[in-house]
């Protein structure tokens, strides 16, 4: 990578709020050269804009630069003094590198990684916006009994696994088919809610569309944007209430407790409302101020808010989002069925967006360490110190939401995106994302490995599942060689993450007990380690007979402002490489999990 396309990659990082504090130091070549362009723009929102209170500022993910608390100038390879080595206890070996009393680097026997301190940088993602259209079917008949999912709303493309409550176990209270979601109300009794399993969404732009197959009598039925969620007892609604003379009624109400006070309310807001009628409700929060918009799905959303509220209950300042549907007491002609036919977050914010800061940069020496602190290996980490050419984490931070497309330099890959923002993969007729996207899918070009030819697996680009996501960084990026299937040699990364358990290049850091016993010992552990885990069918999808015993596979990223070791990974509830916590936290304390399902921890 010559130093003007190492800029450029620099610059593409700028998008995601890199504000460099220094200048890129001399660094080694990359095995990809790359050139940034400008990425396609979005699809314009299905409501209208309205200026709205709450927006997110900023990318949603980033990685800066902050000051260090040393001159990096005295990292430079002419100025580095004199260095001193030392052996550090347990195993695996690894040699630390310091200047005076300051680490310069850790170099770990068998493996190529090399953790190299840096200047200070600041890893944080913040909630991606997403629209759940319901273009699958859950469960889906033609399916084998086996896998098919359990009758709910199944799992948001982005936005996390629906979690539904109500209604009778086993029955299709709740279901999907194919750009509709159902929710049966059969009785007056309780409502019936179907919540995103994120409950960190605090200020957001959420939107869901909705229909009636009923007029009811008797007494209304009312469908509700749920919002600061934390239970069918403790959240806010915004409910739409449609009467039995055919009229539709706004109330905000804030529940606590099981306790209902309401907020503000408006109506009628239209009269003459037939079975079938689609409205939607819009919520713009920002802090305690909420703005409220209720429209019919046919015509155009006002240019004012139907109704605005500010509450300040910091009990509910975050919380999931969801739907709920509910027959008031008296309601004569059930069962009624509700439709929700859109359910948008435009823009979102966690209340506590993960984020993680150190100096721990991890380059990859050519061959393997045998342990001896040699001039040419002395050489080659002299010309890392200081520099700010792209790292395994800069290459993985180019995958998370938001991220610029970049395409590629070089005669392999013709010109196609290899950096930018990336989903999990094709999603299947349940809507599940089965593993299948490796490094070349997301190219879409066809790839010659030493076992065998690929070509791009159809509909793909774009996507990286969990081990073609750490191919793309580890291989493609950083140069570490990769087979189709697995290598005995061990001497390259082999396409599943079960199989790099026992054959991939580096060595073992720690491995879970045989029979499932105690967790790894994670004492050793540092950024950069490949983490494996057994997580089966923990997000939601049927069991696999013929999967391995581990299935995901991360890298570690450090511990993040609450101490929690987080970790990078491309994962199917979050649709893509991600730090934070949808539908599970990326970290690994326990309970949790992750923690429970930790296998083995490995080097490069």
């Amino acid at each position: 990578m010559t130093d003007t396309s190492r800029r450029a990659l620099l610059g593409a990082l700028g998008a995601l709020t890199v504000s460099a504090a220094v200048a890129p130091a001399a660094a080694t070549a990359s095995p990809a050269r790359v050139t940034p362009h400008t990425p396609t723009t979005p699809a314009t929102p299905a409501t209208s804009p309205v200026p709205a209170v709450a927006t997110t500022t900023g990318p949603r993910s980033s990685m800066t630069f902050t000051g260090t608390p040393y001159d990096t100038a005295a990292f430079a390879r002419a100025s580095l003094g004199e260095l001193s080595t030392t052996v550090l206890p347990g195993t695996p070996v690894r040699t630390e590198v310091l200047h005076g009393q300051q680490r310069v680097a850790v170099l770990t026997k068998g493996a190529r990684t090399v953790l190299v301190s840096g200047p200070e940088r600041t890893f944080t993602e913040n909630k991606q916006p997403f629209t759940d259209a319901f273009v699958r079917l859950v469960p889906d008949p033609a399916l084998e009994p086996g896998r098919r999912l359990k009758p709910g709303w199944g799992n948001s493309p982005a936005g996390g696994t629906w979690s539904v409550y109500g209604g009778t176990p086993g029955d299709a209270d709740f279901a999907v088919r194919k750009g509709a979601a159902t929710m049966l109300l059969k009785d007056t009794e309780a409502g019936r809610y179907a919540t995103l399993t994120d409950d960190g969404i605090s200020d957001a732009d959420v939107t869901c569309e909705a229909a009636f197959d009923k007029v009811p009598t008797g007494n209304a039925c009312s469908f509700a944007l749920l919002f600061g969620y934390r239970g069918g007892g403790t959240h806010y609604r915004a409910r739409l209430s449609f009467t039995t003379k055919g009229e539709v009624d706004l109330r905000v109400e804030k529940v606590t407790d099981g306790r209902t006070a309401v907020l503000a309310e408006a109506g009628p807001l239209a009269a003459g409302v037939r079975a079938g009628d689609a409205w939607r409700v819009r919520v713009r929060r920002k802090g305690a101020k909420a703005q409220v918009t209720a429209w019919p799905a046919a015509g155009v959303e006002p240019a004012r808010p139907t109704a605005e509220i500010e509450d300040s209950d910091a009990g509910l300042r975050s919380g999931r989002v969801g739907v709920r549907g509910f027959a008031s007491p008296g309601c004569a002609n059930l069962p009624v069925t509700l439709t929700v036919s859109r359910f948008e977050v435009a823009s979102a914010t966690w209340e506590t967006p993960p984020s993680v800061t150190h100096r721990d940069w991890v380059r990859l020496l050519d061959a393997p360490f045998d342990g001896e602190w040699t001039p040419a290996v002395e050489a080659t980490v002299r010309g890392w110190a200081g520099s700010m050419a792209p790292d395994v984490f800069s290459y993985a931070a180019m995958f998370l939401p938001g991220a610029p497309r970049v395409r590629g330099g070089d005669a392999r890959v013709a010109g196609a995106d290899v950096l930018g923002e990336a989903g999990y993969g094709k999603p299947d007729s349940q809507g599940l994302l089965p593993v299948g996207a490796d490094f070349h899918d997301y190219m879409e070009r066809p790839w010659t490995f030493p076992d065998a030819t690929k070509r791009p697996e159809e509909g793909q680009r774009g996507h990286l599942d969990c081990s073609g996501y750490v191919r793309m960084v580890y291989g493609f990026h950083m140069g570490v060689g990769m087979v189709a299937g697995k290598d005995p040699a061990k001497k390259a990364l082999p396409r599943k993450s079960g199989a790099m358990v026992d054959f991939a290049p580096g060595v073992r850091v720690a491995q879970r007990a045989e029979g499932g016993g105690s967790a790894p010992d994670l004492g050793q552990l540092q950024p950069g380690d490949l983490l494996l885990f057994d997580v089966n069918d923990r997000e939601g999808d049927p069991v696999d007979p013929d999967a391995y015993a581990v299935d995901h596979v991360a890298v570690y990223l450090g511990p993040d402002q609450a101490g929690q070791r987080r970790f990078l990974s491309s994962r199917k509830s979050a649709d893509g490489p991600t730090m934070a916590d949808v539908s599970g936290a990326s970290t690994l304390e326990s309970p949790g999990i992750y923690a429970d399902s930790l296998h083995t921890v490995h080097r490069v």
